[in-house]
């Protein structure tokens, strides 16, 4: 049976170009939501955009950097002025940067991240937050705010500070019922990953999952879409981690 669950209902998705964000945006647009496509690169959100607008759904794409508050707050206004109204936001957006041990990390790959990873995040749900009536955030962290991937200490740090981050929003907007949670996926091959993981080391991460594969981008679509709908009305505070059963651990026969 199809699902109805955002038939009326706007959903921003910053980070929608490619991979997760991209993913997300068709499920969501499946299940009858209109959509804000938000990214830095127009050509990929056009490209989305024309087939959400073949298939007969309703979505807008604008370009822009969410590490720029003022830009944050433009694509809020063209929201409220296309949509009238905006009921979920999944914060999606991020960088991942080069592997490097955190003796080797200098200021200017932390401000990359920083900027990105979690100001970004922050300026998209602080521009939101006065449209949203109820409804729901998502933010994508990651896996490795709990987990340890050698290599990429910094850009798990602003993960981190994401569910810090998520945990204080839940308590803080649950008066007026907006949900805040987080996912954390696992070793999911988007083509952010395919730039630091080469197939070697892929099949290496996969051999260590219970599942015996890496996750894709529409392995966390239906997660998404749950946690943003009202099938997860009483879900706040919560980080939800996807990965095939990676962070489990252990030896592996």
């Amino acid at each position: 049976m199809t699902q109805t669950r955002f038939t009326g209902k706007t959903v921003l998705i910053t980070g929608a170009g490619t991979g997760m964000g991209r993913a997300a945006a068709l499920r969501l647009v499946a299940e009858g939501a209109n959509l804000v496509l938000v990214g830095r690169r127009p050509a990929p959100l056009d490209q989305l955009l024309f087939e959400i607008e073949t298939s007969g759904g309703a979505a807008i794409a604008i370009a822009g950097d969410i590490a720029d508050d003022a830009a944050v707050a433009a694509i809020v206004e063209k929201t409220i002025a296309r949509f009238g109204r905006l009921d979920a936001v999944f914060a999606n957006a991020g960088v991942l940067s080069e592997f490097k041990p955190l003796a080797a990390t200098d200021a200017e790959d932390f401000e990359v991240l920083i900027g990105t990873n979690l100001r970004g995040t922050f300026f998209t749900i602080k521009h939101c937050l006065p449209f949203l009536e109820g409804g729901s955030i998502l933010i994508n962290a990651s896996w490795t705010a709990g987990g340890v991937m050698p290599g990429a200490g910094a850009y798990a740090s602003t993960k981190g500070a994401l569910l810090a981050m998520m945990r204080t929003l839940a308590v803080e907007q649950g008066p007026r019922n907006i949900r805040v949670n987080a996912i954390n996926p696992g070793i999911i091959l988007t083509p952010m990953a395919d730039d630091v993981i080469d197939p070697a080391f892929a099949a290496r991460l996969a051999a260590h999952t219970p599942l015996r594969r890496n996750g894709t981008s529409e392995d966390i679509a239906g997660t998404v879409a749950w946690l943003l709908s009202d099938d997860a009305q009483f879900v706040t505070g919560q980080e939800i981690t996807v990965d095939g059963g990676y962070t489990i651990g252990g030896l592996r026969p």
